[in-house]
């Protein structure tokens, strides 16, 4: 059974991205695993971001995307507090992480996640135990 698993915005992206079909084909069956085994999570911070990029690069009509926010909410869905964010800015200054980075790591770690999947990030990086992993490496 897969880990439990936080999903960064650029993940969700290929989702719907046909100009890189490998990359949307994985991405599609990674989500669809994590939601079957509800072993997925995103925040409150992914959901706006993946339906502003969607909406502005892809083009995706807004109603759709609302539709497809809706559903990616049924994962599990961090809603970080102030104390997260506080706790993301010293992630920031301790690791040398953009501060938006830095606050997807912390809302992963605190959702129980072992697993951050993000194109992104430094792939095989460790922070305080959280694996980030760029699931799109061996593509």
């Amino acid at each position: 059974m897969p880990t439990r698993s936080f999903f960064d915005t650029n993940v969700l992206v290929y989702t719907d991205d046909k100009a890189n079909r490998t990359k949307q084909r994985h991405a599609i069956d990674l989500v669809t695993e994590h939601r079957r085994n509800r072993t997925g999570v995103v925040s409150l911070q992914v959901l706006p971001e993946y339906f502003v990029t969607i909406t502005r690069k892809l083009h995706i009509e807004a109603a759709i995307a609302r539709r497809k926010v809706e559903l990616l909410a049924e994962f599990d869905v961090a809603a970080p507090e102030v104390s997260d964010i506080l706790a993301a800015i010293d992630l920031h200054r301790l690791h040398g992480l953009l501060f938006w980075d830095a606050l997807v790591i912390r809302s992963a770690k605190q959702s129980g996640c072992s697993v951050l999947f993000s194109e992104n990030m430094q792939a095989g990086r460790d922070v305080e135990g959280l694996s980030i992993v760029n699931p799109f490496v061996k593509i």
